[in-house]
Parts: C-alpha cells; structure tokens; sequence
C-alpha cells in the first residue's frame, strides 16, 4: 500500500544512517588499531638497533607490545564483523535452503552478540577491580592498567554496539521473511564476493590515482610563468 511505503522510507533512512554511523566508527578504531601497530613496529626497530650497536634499551617495549596487540585486536573486532572476516565454517551452510540459512544466520548474530556483551561485562568487571586497588604492571614501567585496561574496553563496547545492531537487524528481516537480505548481509563471502571486492578497490585506487595526476597537471598549467623581458641597455 503506497502510504505503508511511505512510511517505511524514514525507518529505512534512519536505519542506513545507523549502520553508516556504526561503520565509520568500527572502521576509525581499526585504523587506530592500525596506526598504533606502525608506532609499535617502530619501537620495535629502535630497540633492535639500539641493542646491536649502542647497547641500549628502552625498557619496556615488550609490555607496551602487549597492551598494543591486546587493545588492537579488541578495536579490530567491530571492523572484521562489518566486512564479514570473522572465520566461519560454511561447508554445509551454502548448501542449505535459503529459509534454513538465514534462521543459522540470524541464530549466529545472537550467539556473537552474547559473547560479545559477556567480554564487555568481564572487562568492565577487571577494569573496576583495577581501579579500586590502584594495580599496578610488575614491570620497569610500572603501568597503572587502567590505562591500558580502559582503551581495550572501548574496542569491545565498539564490538558490543556493532554485534547488538547486528542481532536486531537479522531477527528484524527473519521475522519479516526477507532471508534473501538477511543472508546477503550475513553469509560468509564467497570467492566471487572476495573478487568482486579486490576489484572494487582495484579500481578505486586508481580512480584516485588518476584524480590526482589530473591535479597536478592541473596544477603545472595554471603555475605562474616568469618571462624573461631582457635586460635594458
């Protein structure tokens, strides 16, 4: 019924605008994630060399090495379930009925989403005892843990809030019968997804490439010329 549509099309624009607040907020933490990696593997270089010819050490690289791969891996999880990269075993599940599948889909996103709120629950739990007896690392460093304890926290609310709109959307669309969309949204990728992204960003990188030699030359045809007028007698 045309006013039924009409309805439903601000439901659907808040819940894209949702989904689009949540990616870029999953895909900024696995960029940090990222980011802080690259400073570790620096360090990481530093100390190696300081080691072979100056023997020097920071003190200290290993431990931070830890917090930074425990943190990185908690603020990656939220950014591997948006692209669907969380391992998955889909031997039988492509081969099953597309109503079956998107009840084993549907039945996925809850169990994640339980397990999620369960590490959220524990860390929040560690996070406090933390703080209330003031821990310290038993290291040269000394770190208080609430530091490191508190970022790693925030990458699994981050997978919490991702996993919870996730679940609500899948029993969304399974109690609407839209397996199709679900199973879209939740099947692992096949190799002909995987090839279809490598393309995709095949040809955004040089998309952008392009729009960037375009720029320059751009650039050098508008660049101020200096004419030589010759020198007065």
């Amino acid at each position: 019924m045309p006013h039924l549509r009409h309805a439903d099309a601000p439901a659907s624009d808040r819940s894209q605008g949702l989904d689009a607040r949540l990616a870029r907020l999953s895909r900024g933490a696995a960029l940090a994630a990222g980011y802080g990696a690259l400073v570790l593997s620096g360090l990481i270089t530093f100390e190696v060399l300081a080691r072979k010819f100056f023997a020097f050490s920071l003190q200290g690289v290993d431990e931070i090495g830890g917090y930074v791969l425990a943190i990185g891996v908690a603020a990656s999880f939220a950014f591997a379930l948006t692209q669907r990269a969380h391992t998955r075993v889909d031997v039988l599940l492509t081969r099953l009925p597309q109503g079956m599948r998107a009840l084993l889909n549907a039945v996925a996103q809850l169990l994640l989403c339980g397990f999620s709120l369960f590490m959220l629950w524990r860390g929040a739990a560690t996070l406090g005892e933390t703080i209330e007896f003031s821990s310290l690392a038993s290291t040269p460093l000394q770190t208080p843990l609430w530091i490191p304890q508190s970022l790693w926290l925030i990458g699994l609310s981050i997978f919490a809030l991702v996993t919870l709109r996730a679940a609500g959307k899948a029993l969304s669309q399974l109690c609407r019968g839209r397996f199709s969309q679900l199973n879209a949204d939740c099947d692992p990728p096949s190799a002909d997804d995987e090839l279809d992204e490598a393309k995709r960003h095949y040809v955004d990188a040089g998309s952008a490439s392009s729009v960037a030699a375009a720029g320059q030359a751009q650039h050098k045809g508008h660049s101020p010329q200096i004419h030589d007028r010759g020198t007065p007698s």
